[in-house]
């Protein structure tokens, strides 16, 4: 599995089988058809180190056991939810380990639009005051 410029190997990749609720009939009662992938993130040299802490920092709330599980039993067929939970996985991953956001530079607001916000609030009040009654 190539993300981001990583590549997990399979090895790397845990998957259990389970029977599924939701849509399929009878079947459903007979195949495995639910998927949970797990990997072992916190164990994992197929991470550099950097992008490992900085994924495990930002996924902590979500690790088991130092581990990111993902579920995926919206498909009737277990083939299509491998690939869901593959992609859910990698869409994961791609997120934790991305760099952080550029910090943003405080800027101020133009005297146009200040001029424009102090003759809204100018108007907006003079509708109010004519609505009031003069009694």
């Amino acid at each position: 599995m190539i993300r981001s410029g990583v590549q997990i190997p399979a090895a790397e990749l845990a998957w259990r089988f389970s029977r599924s609720s939701g849509p399929g009939g009878q079947s459903v009662n007979t195949t495995d058809s639910r998927v949970q992938l797990s990997f072992d993130l916190a164990r994992s040299p197929s991470l550099p180190p950097p992008l490992r802490e900085r994924a495990l920092t930002r996924l902590a709330p979500q690790l088991v056991d130092g581990c990111v599980v993902v579920t995926a039993s919206e498909h009737r067929s277990q083939w299509q939810n491998r690939r869901a939970a593959e992609q859910r996985l990698a869409a994961l991953l791609r997120e934790a380990i991305a760099p952080p956001p550029r910090p943003r530079r405080p800027t101020r607001p133009t005297k146009g639009s200040i001029e424009r916000r102090l003759r809204a609030k100018q108007v907006r009040g003079e509708t109010k005051r004519l609505r009031r009654s003069t009694d």
